[in-house]
């Protein structure tokens, strides 16, 4: 969709400047009152696409922000060595045992102990 690009939503927020500075200019040239042309209905309504543009661009830069980081992080992973099932296995038995293995381990020194 090109409204979701974040080109076509720029030329967007140009547009409506655009459209917003001849508005202006009508009202002017009408001899209206800042105060007044603030009111104009025409105005509200350039200025809510302003911001309804403005926010989507916020949103797009975001998302370019999250594609990128994940970019990043895929390529990180990619440049870690990859481990076997093995050896993953074998460096979790060593890391940490159980608390049922740690349980049997004590439960065989006091056996041992008291014989």
């Amino acid at each position: 969709m090109a409204s979701k690009d974040k080109e076509s939503r720029l030329a967007q927020m140009s547009y409506w400047e655009e459209q917003l500075k001849l508005r202006l200019a009508q009202l002017a040239e009408k001899d209206i009152a800042p105060e007044k042309a603030a009111k104009d209905s025409e105005i509200k309504k350039i200025r809510a696409k302003m911001r309804d543009t403005r926010d989507r661009i916020a949103v797009i830069v975001e998302k370019e922000k999250k594609v990128e980081e994940m970019a990043k992080a895929r390529a990180e992973k990619a440049a870690k060595p990859k481990v076997s099932k093995k050896m993953k296995k074998q460096e979790e038995e060593e890391a940490a045992e159980s608390k049922r293995q740690q349980k049997k381990k004590k439960k065989k020194e006091k056996k041992a102990k008291s014989q």
